[in-house]
C-alpha cells in the first residue's frame, strides 16, 4: 500500500515537472492582433466519496495536466483497525465482550494499553492472571510493534542460554568419565 503511494507520489512529481518546463506562450501576428493558443482540456482525478462513517474505506486520488498529456488516477485504502473497532463492537452488542475485547488486542497499540492498565488481553480462553503467564511464557505470539514483546523475547533468549548449577555439574561429570575412560583404554 505504501509503496502505491510512493508510486503515485512519484508520477505526480514527473509530471508536475513536466507541465512547468513546458512552455506555453502567446504568439504574436504582425497584422497588430493577437492569437493565444487553447489550453488544454484538463485531466480530472476520479472522485471517491466517503460521506458515511460507517464505510472503512480511504480514497486517495490525484491527477497532472500540461499540454500535452494529462494522466488521472484513484485508488481505494481498506483500513483495517477502522474494520476491527466496528467487528469488535459488533461482538460486544452481541454480549461477548471478552472476544471483542480479544479482537480489539490484534493490535499492537491495545495490546501494549492493556498491560499498562494492569489487565493482560484475554488468550485462548485465558483471562487475568491465567493470561498473563501464557504471554510471559509465549513472547512470540506478542503483536509486532508491542515494546513488551522484544523485552520479553530478550528475557525469554537469556533464560535458555544460561545453564542451572545442576546441569553444569552434570556436564563436569560427562566430561570427566569421558576423558579419563579414553586415558584408561
Amino acid at each position: 500500500m505504501e509503496m502505491l503511494v510512493k508510486q503515485l507520489a512519484i508520477i505526480l512529481l514527473i509530471f508536475t515537472t513536466v507541465a512547468i518546463v513546458t512552455d506555453s506562450s502567446a504568439n504574436t501576428n504582425t497584422v497588430s492582433s493577437t492569437v493565444l493558443n487553447n489550453a488544454p482540456a484538463t485531466a480530472n482525478a476520479p472522485t471517491v466519496l466517503n460521506s458515511n462513517s460507517d464505510i472503512c474505506k480511504i480514497g486517495i486520488g490525484g491527477s497532472v495536466q500540461n499540454n500535452i498529456l494529462g494522466v488521472a488516477t484513484g485508488y481505494v485504502i481498506t483500513d483495517e483497525f477502522c474494520e476491527r473497532v466496528r467487528t469488535s463492537r459488533a461482538l460486544y452488542s452481541y454480549g461477548m465482550k471478552v472476544a471483542a475485547v480479544s479482537l480489539l488486542c490484534q493490535d499492537h497499540r491495545v495490546w501494549t494499553s492493556m498491560k499498562n492498565a494492569g489487565t493482560p488481553c484475554p488468550v485462548d480462553g485465558l483471562i487475568g492472571a491465567e493470561a498473563a503467564s501464557y504471554w510471559e511464557e509465549n513472547p512470540e505470539k506478542i503483536p509486532k510493534g508491542s515494546p513488551y514483546r522484544d523485552d520479553y523475547l530478550q528475557v525469554k533468549k537469556e533464560e535458555t542460554k544460561e545453564f542451572s548449577d545442576a546441569s553444569q555439574i552434570a556436564l563436569y561429570k560427562v566430561m570427566f568419565i569421558i576423558t579419563t575412560g579414553l586415558l584408561l583404554f
